[in-house]
C-alpha cells in the first residue's frame, strides 16, 4: 500500500468517492472539482491510498480550518476519511486493513511540518458511517457536539484553543412563499447529489431556488455554515441524500 497526493489519474475516482458505477454520483462531481481547483493553492490537501495493482482504496482530505465548517484558528480540518468498503463493487471491501490509519497518520505528520498548531475532525457517535470511535483510538478528543455528531481535535501546543462547531444562521421564512436556500461548498459529492436533486425537483416545481456559494468566505463568516439546504427556514436531513422522487415529495409537503 501506498499513501500518494491526488493527481488527474485518481482525481475521477476521488471526486464520486470510488462509486464509479453511480451515476448519480458522476453527475455530482463538477461542485467537487470547483472546491478543488479553488483550494488548492490555499492549504487544501488529498491523500489517496493505492493498493499493490495501484488501485484507488482510501481517501483523505484535509485544509485550513477557515474553510470548513468549524471555528477554529492555525487548524487543519478532516472533512473526510473513506476506505473502500463496499463488497461486490470495485476493488471490493478494503476496511478493518489499517489503511484508514496510515491514511490518518500521514494528515497528521504532513500538517505538523507544515507548521499548523493542531488538526481537527468530526464523527458520529453512532457507527454506521464515520465513526468518531475511529479518531478517538488515535488520541483525539472531543471538544463539542451537535446530536450525534461530535467534533474531535489533536492539538500540537498548549496554546491552541479547541475548536468548536459553527453556530449556523437560517434563512429568514417568508410568510406565504415557499423558499430553498442551498449553501454548497462542493467538497461532499453525496451532498452534492441532494442539492442537484432539490435544484431540478424546484425547477419541476417552480420553487424559487437561492444558491450560496461557500467557497467565499465572507459567505462562511456569514452564516456560519458551508453544505446546507433549507426548505423556507427547515433544514434538511441529507445523509444520504433522498432520491429525486422523495426530494419531490418533501417540497411538496412544504410548499404553501
Amino acid at each position: 500500500m501506498k499513501i500518494i497526493d491526488v493527481n488527474e489519474r485518481y482525481f475521477p475516482t476521488y471526486a464520486c468517492c470510488f462509486e464509479d458505477w453511480s451515476k448519480e454520483m458522476k453527475n455530482a462531481v463538477t461542485p467537487k472539482r470547483k472546491w478543488y481547483n479553488s483550494l488548492k493553492d490555499k492549504g487544501l490537501c488529498i491523500k489517496i491510498a493505492t493498493d499493490n495493482d495501484d488501485n484507488a482504496v482510501g481517501l483523505i482530505h484535509y485544509l485550513p480550518a477557515e474553510y470548513s465548517f468549524i471555528d477554529a484558528k492555525k487548524m487543519y480540518f478532516i472533512p473526510c476519511i473513506w476506505v473502500h468498503g463496499y463488497r461486490d463493487k470495485g476493488v471490493g471491501d478494503q476496511q478493518k486493513q489499517g489503511i484508514g490509519k496510515k491514511l490518518l497518520e500521514a494528515a497528521v505528520n504532513h500538517v505538523k511540518k507544515i507548521g499548523a498548531h493542531g488538526i481537527a475532525a468530526w464523527g458520529l457517535s453512532e457507527a454506521f458511517w464515520m465513526p468518531v470511535a475511529f479518531y478517538k483510538h488515535f488520541g483525539f478528543v472531543t471538544t463539542d457536539k451537535i446530536g450525534i455528531q461530535e467534533l474531535v481535535w489533536h492539538p500540537f501546543t498548549k496554546e491552541v484553543k479547541p475548536p468548536k462547531w459553527l453556530k449556523s444562521r437560517k434563512p429568514k421564512k417568508v410568510e406565504g412563499k415557499t423558499l430553498i436556500t442551498a449553501f454548497i461548498s462542493g467538497w461532499c459529492t453525496a451532498y452534492n447529489v441532494g442539492f442537484n436533486n432539490f435544484r431540478k425537483a424546484a425547477k419541476e416545481l417552480g420553487v424559487e431556488f437561492r444558491v450560496i456559494d461557500t467557497l467565499d468566505t465572507k459567505a462562511i463568516q456569514k452564516w456560519k455554515q458551508t453544505d446546507a439546504i433549507y426548505i423556507n427556514d427547515e433544514e434538511i436531513n441529507l445523509g444520504p441524500p433522498p432520491s429525486y422522487k422523495e426530494t419531490l415529495r418533501i417540497i411538496k409537503q412544504k410548499m404553501y
